[in-house]
């Protein structure tokens, strides 16, 4: 019997990357998993391995800036598995180097849109649902970027330092009701949004070998990593464990 037999889950931006692979990852130990994604055609294909595993998976398109996208992906969890028991708040949109003086309006409205917004409206349409339950737990996908910023990334920096403030505070507030709430910290993860993080007009290459310069494990993470995390998480394992940001860095944040 897997860790989490029998949960339901929703994972956001399962249809690539850290998403995907803990959507698989969720399936494989026994729970259920609502794929959401704003390309609803990956999380097709997520779910389409899923199944093909013997696991039970459900896609569903969502923009997570949009509250009646978030309320309707919570109510497709509970009506297909009748609860809700994990909310993994993934989705997330990455910003390239821009010298502050230079970040504009759309620039900070895209990003904290996603990356802040959609935690907000994921905790908010999910946590009636754990109360009413008996509890739960949300894992947010936060960043060593608010922890330990790089330069030039100052509106994304920002962004995951509200996820860590936010993810601390419902930590506190919620454990009376036994919702557990973490965020999880990677360093710079192998998935299709790296490219983005390298900044205009350097060379992919030499970028990642400069980044992976500057982590003592001395790799980037793989979705794998951060999938296996969320599943300790989520688990009962890891009772004791909230209002903390999970750092999977590698060392980056020492």
């Amino acid at each position: 019997m897997g860790r989490l037999q029998g949960l339901a889950t929703v994972i956001t931006g399962a249809g690539s990357g850290i998403g995907a692979a803990s959507a698989l990852a969720f399936a494989r130990e026994g729970a259920g998993v609502v794929v959401a994604d704003r390309n609803v055609e990956a999380a097709r294909q997520t779910v389409d391995r899923i199944e093909t595993d013997g696991g039970q998976a459900e896609a569903v398109e969502v923009d997570v800036s949009d509250y009646r996208a978030v309320e309707r992906m919570v109510k497709i969890a509970v009506d297909r598995f009748g609860k809700l028991d994990v909310l993994f708040n993934n989705a997330g949109v990455p910003q390239s180097f821009t010298p502050f003086e230079q970040s504009t309006d759309d620039l900070y409205n895209l990003i904290f849109d996603v990356n802040v917004r959609g935690v907000f409206y994921g905790c908010r349409a999910a946590i009636p649902h754990m109360k009413a339950h008996g509890g739960g737990v949300i894992l947010n996908t936060a960043s060593t970027a608010g922890i330990r910023p790089r330069p030039g990334l100052a509106v994304y920096n920002a962004s995951k330092a509200a996820v860590i403030n936010l993810t601390k505070t419902l930590a506190v507030e919620l454990a009376p009701h036994r919702i557990r709430v973490v965020s999880l910290c990677p360093v710079a993860t192998d998935t299709p949004m790296l490219p983005s993080f390298i900044g205009a007009g350097q060379d992919e290459a030499e970028g990642r070998k400069r980044f992976i310069a500057t982590i003592p494990w001395g790799r980037l993470n793989r979705a794998e990593d951060l999938a296996s995390a969320a599943v300790f998480l989520a688990s009962s394992d890891a009772e004791m464990v909230t209002g903390t940001a999970f750092e999977v860095d590698g060392g980056r944040d020492v």
